[in-house]
């Protein structure tokens, strides 16, 4: 869909026939979700050949029924473009891959009401968003913490949010860590499969908690580089919990070097972070892989640890 289009057809047809009416033009108009066409729908922005205004997204259709469908120009976001500098690793119509640094938030919130990954898109971006759910904003389906560095997909159209939010849902993203932890685990590789939910202790906290209680998330590991008394470790996201490979690693008794939340510095390595001015968790999202949504195609991104992650392995090797 080409920004500036204000309305789009369709004409239902004989496989279509008998359906619902969102589902039968979110399959005819790939290029909206049908939770967009729903609520297009239910806004009154949907009429029939015949001049009748469709309300009800459940009405069953019948081959030849046409519609239009009108789509009002996309509101403004509520966060203000800002001239940030980015490293785009990808873009198309559809969706933007971004190697984020270490310190720049995703999205505004209290704290950081600006100066983030979104303020920075939507300067980016600015006059090639058509609108994710009927507002000019990038579509942000996944998050990696202020401090973690590295790739991030976001979708510039609904269909490519929504293309893009079903396969996280259903796992099939690829992404891979590189985590530099204290210690080394033991197995050098396995999987931590674990219940993750907000600490009792401390809110702004995510912890491990019994069966059934938090969101269940899984993490496969493996040690790629044992270090002096410490690791580099690749972790491998089948879900995708806030915090999840921090918890997960300090679960193991193996937290990320650097993390301020999950683990205190040990002895032999304050000097070493202090002279490095290294102040995050070891953390880097590595690779990111995914199905094209619009286009279907694979996708695969890589990015090389970070200057700092270097300068702290290079202390740490054997």
């Amino acid at each position: 869909m080409e920004l500036g289009v204000s309305t789009l057809h369709a004409t239902i047809s004989e496989a279509h026939g008998g359906i619902r009416l969102d589902r039968a033009l979110a399959e005819l108009l790939p290029q909206l979700s049908r939770e967009r066409l729903k609520a297009l729908i239910l806004d009154g922005q949907v009429v029939s050949a015949r001049g009748a205004v469709a309300r009800n997204p459940s009405q069953k259709v019948s081959p030849g029924d046409s519609f239009a469908v009108t789509l009002p120009p996309p509101t403004e976001a509520e966060a203000a473009p800002q001239d940030i500098p980015l490293n785009i690793v990808h873009e198309d119509a559809d969706l933007i891959v971004v190697d984020k640094p270490a310190g720049l938030v995703v999205h505004p919130a209290a704290g950081n009401l600006d100066g983030t990954l979104v303020n920075a898109l939507l300067h980016h971006c600015a006059g090639r968003l058509s609108g994710i759910g009927g507002v000019a904003r990038p579509g942000i389906v996944h998050r990696i913490d202020k401090d973690t560095s590295g790739l991030l997909v976001v979708a510039k159209t609904d269909a490519a949010h929504e293309g893009l939010a079903r396969q996280f849902k259903d796992h099939s993203i690829q992404r891979l860590y590189a985590a530099i932890v204290y210690g080394a685990p033991v197995p050098a590789a396995g999987t931590v499969d674990t219940w993750i939910g907000r600490s009792d202790a401390d809110r702004k906290k995510m912890a491990v908690h019994r069966e059934g209680r938090g969101k269940h998330a899984v993490t496969h590991y493996r040690v790629t580089k044992p270090l002096r008394g410490a690791a580099l470790v690749e972790c491998r996201l089948e879900t995708g919990r806030t915090h999840q490979v921090r918890v997960h690693m300090a679960h193991l008794g193996h937290p990320l070097i650097g993390d301020p939340v999950y683990g205190k510095k040990r002895k032999g390595f304050k000097s070493i972070l202090e002279t490095l001015g290294f102040k995050r968790q070891a953390l880097h999202a590595r690779t990111l892989g995914f199905i094209h949504p619009i286009r279907h195609e694979h996708m695969q991104f890589e990015s090389a640890i970070p200057a700092d992650m270097q300068e702290l392995l290079s202390q740490l090797f054997v």
